[in-house]
């Protein structure tokens, strides 16, 4: 496929290594926000966008799930990047210069054994490839990034402690989002299908709303909460399940959830990934 596929981050950011990787014919373009990415893919300005929605140590991407709801936005398939952050410094630099070591706070937190094993202490900055940007920016040895091998090319910085990252397992699940939504046949291989949806107010709604997925056998491998228009009361929901909307097992199911619910907006079906069909067998 080609065109262009849009990141939030800088150019080196996992999410950009994450474009490279499963769409290496498509054209990365950076952008300085979820909300910017999403704005190229309503405008046709992108044909698709690669975003993280949580990592197998740090948990999940909250500000993604108030934006999905919006609108006008499909996913259309699923990819887990293993993630290997490395710590890099300036040319010159050596591992026992480092002092302080600057990246995302989720990346941070990927990476705080090693870094107190090591006595660096870790600073918040906006984006782990902005964080190896701002440290080739100063030229100070003391100071280092936590970031990808293609943040530490991009910005001319080495690797003074390679794959630091506390859990051998540490992966990050990314959606992949158009503007059209990806049109599955019935048959199709195992599938996942994404919603959010906001429950009635009535007692033991949220239970009732997704009784249906379990008397009909239907696998909900994901079920996020969050709060919605700053009140502590209006909650919505956003949810995975292993399923096509076309099974009549999905289609009861999906008849309970609308009854129960005051809104249920789909987001997309599309093929589950290996990673998911491997951990399903393990």
């Amino acid at each position: 496929m080609s065109g262009i596929i849009v990141y939030q981050g800088e150019p080196g950011a996992f999410s950009h290594l994450a474009c490279q990787s499963y769409f290496p014919d498509m054209r990365p373009m950076a952008c300085r926000s979820f909300s910017q990415a999403f704005a190229k893919i309503r405008a046709g300005e992108a044909q698709l966008a690669m975003i993280p929605v949580e990592n197998t140590v740090a948990g999940r991407v909250s500000d993604v799930y108030h934006l999905l709801p919006e609108g006008g936005i499909y996913i259309t398939g699923e990819h887990y990047l293993p993630v290997h952050h490395q710590l890099l410094g300036v040319p010159g630099a050596k591992l026992t210069d480092i002092k302080t070591a600057r990246s995302h706070p989720m990346a941070l937190g990927q990476v705080r054994k090693r870094l107190e094993s090591l006595s660096i202490a870790p600073q918040n900055d906006i984006d782990t490839a902005g964080a190896a940007r701002a440290v080739a920016e100063l030229g100070d040895p003391t100071i280092g990034a936590i970031a990808s091998t293609l943040a530490g090319e991009t910005y001319g910085l080495e690797v003074l402690a390679k794959d630091i990252e506390d859990a051998a397992h540490n992966t990050t699940r990314f959606i992949v989002l158009s503007n059209t939504p990806l049109r599955l046949p019935h048959d199709s291989a195992p599938v996942v299908t994404s919603f959010v949806f906001k429950v009635r107010n009535v007692p033991s709604a949220l239970f009732k709303a997704l009784g249906g997925f379990a008397t009909n056998g239907v696998n909900m491998t994901k079920l996020e909460s969050y709060m919605v228009d700053g009140s502590f009361w209006a909650t919505q929901f956003y949810a995975d399940v292993e399923g096509h909307p076309d099974d009549d097992a999905m289609k009861h199911a999906m008849d309970e959830l609308y009854f129960f619910s005051d809104t249920v907006l789909m987001l997309g079906t599309y093929p589950a990934n290996a990673a998911r069909l491997s951990k399903d067998k393990s």
